[in-house]
Formats: C-alpha cells, structure tokens, sequence
C-alpha cells in the first residue's frame, strides 16, 4: 500500500469504530476541502451510504457558492443534511459584518472572534445539543424542513488535521469534552499503537477526527486520485488568487497564487512556496490565539 492508501484504511477504520460506539452519532460538514474529503470518505467506509447525519452550521455570510455546493450533493449522495443556525444573534445584528462600522468604543461592536463565537461556538453547540432549531433538508423537495428530532448528538466526527494549525496538533482520535462541550486539553486520553479509547460514561460528548494524521498535500492528493468534486474557489479564476481555507466571506483573504486545478495546488505545495505561510493565514478572525479559544469553548 503507498501512504494514501494506508490513511485512507485508518480514516475509515475510525469512522466504522465511531459508528460502532456511538448511538447519536453526527459528521460536521463545513463544505471545505478537509470535510467534503471526510464526506467521501465515509461514503467508501459505508459501501456509498452515510448512515448518519451532516450537520453545517450557517452563519449566512458563506459566499453562495458553498452553500449551492452543500446542497447539490446532499441531493446528489442522499445525505440526511442537518443545518444549525444562531438565528437570535443574526436577527437582532449582533455580527462583526453589521457593527464594523460602528466606533471602536461602541458597547454593540462585535468584534470578528466575537462574530465566531455567536454564529458558530454557540450555533454549534446548541445545534449538537438539541436546544435551538434544526433545519433537515427534504430529498423529496429540496427544501428545508423543521426538523422533529431534537435528540443530542454524542458523537461529533470532525476534519480536523493535526497539521493545519498548533490547537489542533493536540488532539486525539476520539476526543472528549465535558457537559459543556469545552475542550480541557490536558485531560485527554492516551492512543498509543492504534488503540484508541471509546467507553466513555453515558452522554459523554466526544469529537473524533479521523484525518488527524493527514497532511494539506495528502489532501490534495486525495482529491485528485479519487476525483473528488470541490468548490471553484480554491483555485485561482484569473486574478492571481485563490482561497486555500474557506470560511466566511468578510473574514476569508486570498493567497497569491496562479493554481487553476488541483495538479497546479498540489505542485504549489510541493515546490515549497507555501511552507512559512500558515494554512489558515487568510481566516482574519484567528488572530494569535483566536482559533484555539473558540476550540476550547467548543467549537470545532
């Protein structure tokens, strides 16, 4: 086997364990290249079905273009695609895109991780949990739909890579969190030699992350093998830019760079013309610390 076959085998032996341990078990889908390779991923780990299901979390400052994306292929693969939403904070303009013209002294400015906080930490928190509305969308209709069932979810399988950013190298395959969702990184278990703890209490909140050992290039490289479908805004249009980590638009900067197709990004990577530029160097709201706060609160 070459290394991506052998990542590949220990995703999907992860995600079957996860499926196997965990009743109310859930995947996150932000729509970006880590996720959607998750996506595929468990299609293969489940003979083309997910049997559990994709939770996105819409703050609704995504460029439409990934919402368009999300929607097609839920049609496409026939996901149970589960929305959450901080609707409250949405309505009432407590956002960094409503208030960043407010003066800096301002009591209503949001600040961008403050933005974060509201539309995604507690949105997803509160969406895992059960407590705020879920939107399903109907495969009948194409539509969204209240969704009846406001059951928590336990289990919580995440894209992150251990390499993407220092939080995330800190994980583990099965990660727990307390009632609350918050992250206590010095109270995580020990994986040693592939085995990996799954008997947690009743209830207890876990993240598992079958992609921790995966690299940005594996990625890529996945991406071409398989001949996965992703948004047109990784790769540069004609304007000398593309995205390489997406987010939400007014917090999301482009790199510089001519990539037009996944050869041309994986042949970037390679050159080493990226390796002092972090990954998410184009999220705004993560800041020195930003990222790692939001994950210790519960976000992903």
């Amino acid at each position: 086997m070459d290394n991506l076959d052998q990542l590949e085998q220990q995703s999907v032996y992860i995600l079957r364990e996860a499926f196997r341990h965990f009743e109310r078990l859930c995947m996150l889908w932000s729509v970006g290249k880590d996720s959607t390779v998750l996506l595929w991923l468990a299609r293969k780990a489940f003979f083309g079905h997910v049997p559990f299901p994709l939770v996105h979390i819409d703050t609704s400052y995504k460029i439409p273009e990934m919402i368009t994306y999300r929607d097609k292929l839920a049609m496409e693969y026939r996901l149970t695609m589960i929305v959450g939403q901080n609707a409250a904070a949405l309505k009432a303009g407590k956002t960094f895109p409503a208030t960043q013209n407010l003066p800096e002294d301002d009591p209503a400015k949001v600040s961008r991780l403050e933005c974060c906080g509201l539309l995604k930490r507690e949105a997803l928190t509160n969406t895992l949990n059960g407590s705020w509305p879920r939107q399903r969308l109907n495969l009948k209709t194409g539509k969204y739909e209240l969704d009846t069932d406001k059951e928590p979810y336990h289990g919580v399988i995440v894209g992150a890579r251990a390499d993407e950013e220092g939080s995330r190298s800190k994980e583990r395959y099965f990660s727990p969190r307390d009632k609350n969702n918050l992250w206590d990184v010095g109270e995580q278990p020990p994986e040693f030699w592939n085995q990996f703890k799954t008997d947690f209490a009743p209830g207890t909140h876990v993240r598992i992350h079958p992609l921790l050992d995966w690299t940005e290039l594996h990625i890529w490289e996945y991406i071409k093998r398989e001949n996965i479908p992703t948004v047109s805004l990784y790769y540069d249009q004609g304007t000398g830019t593309r995205y390489r980590s997406l987010g939400c638009a007014p917090c999301q900067a482009p790199i510089q760079s001519k990539a037009k197709n996944v050869d041309d990004i994986i042949a970037e990577l390679k050159s080493g013309k990226l390796k002092n530029i972090a990954e998410r160097s184009g999220r705004l709201q993560d800041g020195k610390h930003g990222l790692e706060e939001l994950r210790r609160e519960g976000y992903m």
